[in-house]
């Protein structure tokens, strides 16, 4: 977990939780070259992506997941798909080229796909199910802002329902672009609490699809950026995160993915690197907790609620060192349960320019905060210069 560096530093290397536990995953075709393959396992990722056939072995060989992308289960036209012995003869075959090949965690179908096309794709993921029981179908569902004509129905709520009900993954991925003009979109939020509900109600863990480079006029990568959206995910009860893109595509504006258009790491890289580590040194906590609830202040985002609904916490007092005046403290509080009752909650900055030092008032006489720290994912006394929060950054508590 950890070790002592020369100059007495403690060095901390958790280890990555496993692909089904808590995908980790690089959103995108993934890369052939054992080289970068090896950069991915590097970075912290444990699914390497959509890969061929072909490259199965060597993902494996990376010490990483992946999901295989291939016309025989996704070459179909969705709304006329071809005999269903046509279909089953394509999957078998599949099957027999992968073998018991562990690297393969499922099939990629289809991306954002609109409402009409989700019956061919339950009906290929049906079939999927029944020949290969323990591989998963992969779809992954517009951002809830989107119009209603684009995703089909009357609602992001049917929609998100269609991919329950009719692909029945057993899991729920999604996602979600907000980062504009040096802050987070509301519709980030409104979208985690659309989801965090629907999964809760199918008893299904989700996977949210995060911003991981710049383009168009999304804001550039940074540490704060990559907080908040992994730490708001991990506050809503997330158990995935998926970045779009590690790769940089050589297209329009698109930047600052962990890997440029020449193959070489960006800052970016580094940056995934961190947050990564933070995930596999939390995963194994935030694993064996269920969502109690999530709470904002000084607002609540379209469909949230304010921090007065708390169960725990009473209110939680942000200040500032050195600026004149006070910046105003926004964040938000997501509180969890572990298997024995027992209370945690999770605080995150929302503020993605400025630090705060936090005081946490709480509603239940006489309980304490145990700190679980990002760095070993151990639990620690909560002191000394741990009440602090970075730009978009979060800290996670037991109650005792």
């Amino acid at each position: 977990m950890c070790a002592g560096a020369a100059s007495g530093q403690i060095i901390f290397t958790p280890e990555p939780p496993a692909p089904r536990d808590f995908p980790i995953m690089a959103w995108g075709t993934a890369p052939t070259e054992p080289e970068q393959l090896r950069l991915m396992k590097e970075a912290g990722l444990n699914i390497a992506g959509f890969v061929p056939v072909s490259a199965i072995e060597r993902v494996r060989q990376a010490g990483l997941a992946c999901f295989v992308g291939d016309k025989r289960v996704n070459g179909y036209d969705w709304e006329k798909l071809p005999p269903e012995e046509k279909i089953r003869a394509n999957l078998q075959e599949l099957a027999r080229e992968i073998g018991d090949n562990p690297a393969v965690l499922g099939f990629y179908l289809r991306d954002e796909p609109h409402a009409s096309l989700m019956p061919g794709l339950g009906k290929v993921a049906q079939i999927l199910r029944e020949v290969m029981p323990d591989k998963w179908p992969y779809v992954n569902l517009f951002p809830s802002r989107v119009t209603t004509d684009r995703v089909g129905v009357p609602t992001y709520e049917a929609y998100v329902k269609l991919l329950i009900d009719t692909i029945k993954q057993p899991y729920i991925s999604y996602d979600n672009y907000s980062l504009v003009g040096g802050e987070m979109l509301d519709s980030f939020y409104e979208n985690l609490e659309i989801i965090r509900r629907l999964a809760i109600e199918a008893k299904l863990p989700f996977w949210n699809c995060i911003l991981a480079n710049a383009h168009f006029n999304y804001m550039e990568p940074s540490d704060a950026t990559f907080n908040i959206q992994v730490y708001a995910t991990l506050a809503y009860g997330g158990r995935g995160i998926q970045y779009f893109t590690y790769y940089s595509p050589a297209i329009g504006n698109y930047r600052l993915g962990a890997i440029d258009q020449f193959g070489d790491r960006t800052p970016t890289w580094d940056y995934l690197r961190r947050i990564n580590k933070q995930l596999h040194a939390l995963a194994p906590t935030m694993l064996r907790l269920r969502s109690k609830g999530v709470y904002h202040y000084p607002e609540a985002p379209p469909q949230g609620r304010p921090l007065a609904e708390s169960r725990l916490v009473e209110r939680v007092e942000m200040v500032q060192r050195y600026v004149r005046p006070p910046i105003a403290a926004r964040f938000l509080v997501g509180e969890f349960e572990d298997a024995q009752g027992r209370p945690y909650l999770m605080l995150v900055n929302k503020d993605l320019q400025h630090s705060f030092r936090f005081t946490i008032h709480l509603k239940l006489p006489g309980r304490r905060l145990i700190h679980i720290s990002p760095y070993s994912g151990k639990e620690e006394p909560f002191g000394r210069e741990m009440d602090w929060l970075a730009p978009g950054a979060g800290t996670l508590f037991r109650l005792e």
